[in-house]
């Protein structure tokens, strides 16, 4: 099945438009295929994310989570893979996306390709959205907690947006669940909870007191939130819970 798909990604590359551009996006697919050793379902479906960052490079945006660009540029291969249908069914769909007129349109694409893996493993997926409003000059409104952001469309979760709801605040304090996860609350009484699906190798190992961490949170892919404390690189996924 993947030299069947890999001939229809030849083919497809093979009547792309004279003057469109696809190098990235034939890095991002090599890179996609690339994958298949990985095992794991869900570190499969983070390298899948990882080798679009050739296009998401291109485009100008933030680059993939560290772990996710990681693992695409050096899969781990060894074990039973039992999801190989719904793999096919992601890369026959993301292959054809090389032929979208934009590179944007290509990466909403490619990552709409992903759906039925993220289905399989319980993740959150995007639904259809009303078109976005007019903007308009919202009325000064009293300070308090940030309201939480909205998604703006089909693939608007996709893509991290750069405005923060949270920045640079003091952390009052934390803690671990069993799992290793975080449950942090700031300065300003915002609880925030490490996602379930931030992979294990994302668990903080802070020793230091709160008052010592500053964080600042901003929207990031599928409708989450990326947490990152001052002074590390490390991006967590985080969900409020008061």
């Amino acid at each position: 099945m993947r030299f069947a798909l890999m001939l229809l990604f030849a083919t497809t590359v093979a009547l792309i438009p004279a003057g469109v551009e696809a190098r990235p996006r034939d890095d991002a697919m090599v890179g996609a295929f690339r994958c298949a050793v990985v095992a794991d379902a869900r570190q499969w479906l983070d390298c899948y994310y990882g080798a679009a960052q050739p296009v998401r490079a291109l485009l100008g945006l933030p680059p993939a989570m560290t772990g996710q660009t990681r693992l695409a540029m050096s899969p781990p291969s060894g074990g039973a893979i039992g999801d190989e249908a719904i793999r096919d069914q992601v890369m026959t769909e993301a292959a054809r996306c090389i032929s979208a007129n934009g590179d944007r349109q290509w990466l909403d694409c490619y990552y709409g390709a992903a759906r039925p893996m993220r289905v399989q493993l319980g993740l959150s997926v995007p639904t259809q959205a009303a078109p976005p409003p007019v903007p308009v000059v919202a009325a000064r409104q009293p300070a308090g907690p940030p309201p939480m952001p909205r998604g703006r469309g089909i693939f608007a979760g996709f893509f991290t947006d750069t405005a923060p709801v949270v920045k640079n605040m003091t952390v009052k304090s934390y803690e671990f669940g069993g799992d290793g996860g975080f449950i942090i609350t700031l300065s300003d009484g915002q609880v925030w909870k490490q996602a379930d699906e931030d992979p294990i190798y994302h668990r903080a190992r802070w020793r230091e007191p709160a008052a010592t961490l500053h964080v600042s949170i901003a929207p990031g892919a599928m409708n989450s939130f990326n947490m990152r404390v001052a002074g590390e690189e490390q991006l967590y996924k985080v969900h409020r819970i008061h």
